[in-house]
């Protein structure tokens, strides 16, 4: 009988981690890095948006032509006009809030920089303060 509980303990334990394996990477993945990407307004126009210079990417020249966008990689956002470094971030369900110390060629500022998840590969900036204003972003193909 004893052999049979350890047995049946043992069929657990082997099979808990394979099936939450197929559920906890993704979880744990998308929390921190979830909008990590390079992020345009019309995911058919990513190749007009963006390059790949030295392994890196980067906004084209003319990105602004062709809808704009901006990426953000770890505690950075990059757009055609700024260089920010995230500072604070509050997740609220599926709104993100990030403040941001950016840099243009003019001066510095904080931002708040919001946006509302609608699924991993899309988002929607949200203003504060200017209600009805909202951008649709798609993230780009690697």
């Amino acid at each position: 009988m004893q052999r049979f509980h350890a047995m049946k303990l043992l069929t657990r334990l082997m099979v808990a981690p394979a099936f939450l394996g197929g559920f906890l990477p993704f979880a744990i993945a998308d929390e921190p890095a979830v909008l990590d990407g390079s992020w345009a307004s019309d995911v058919e126009q990513c190749s007009r948006v963006f390059v790949r210079e030295g392994g890196r990417t980067g906004l084209s020249q003319d990105s602004d032509l062709f809808g704009g966008g901006f990426i953000i990689e770890d505690k950075r956002i990059t757009g055609k006009m700024a260089r920010c470094t995230i500072k604070q971030r509050k997740d609220d369900g599926n709104m993100v809030h990030l403040l941001a110390a950016c840099a243009t060629d003019i001066m510095y500022s904080s931002i708040q920089f919001s946006v509302k998840v609608r699924d991993k590969d899309s988002i929607t900036r949200i203003f504060p303060g200017m209600d009805g204003v909202e951008i649709n972003y798609q993230r780009c193909p690697r």
